[in-house]
């Protein structure tokens, strides 16, 4: 990913970071999502980022779920 884009929360439960990723959109905040669990024992956490000029507000919307 190019410098523009920061991570925001890293996840170990998948359900979180796509619900996360539902708020973010209904807010119209673009995020990328990468997993870096290990493929057979889901092991590992999920990085959620957004583009560095929605930081703030992306953080707030899913604070809870963090």
């Amino acid at each position: 990913m190019e410098n523009d884009w920061v991570i925001i929360a890293s996840f170990v439960n998948e359900l979180n970071c796509q619900l996360a990723v539902e708020r973010l959109a209904q807010e119209d905040i673009e995020s990328v999502v990468f997993d870096r669990r290990d493929s057979m024992y889901k092991i590992g956490e999920i990085d959620l980022f957004v583009h560095r000029d929605f930081v703030i507000k992306a953080k707030e919307t899913i604070k809870d779920l963090v």
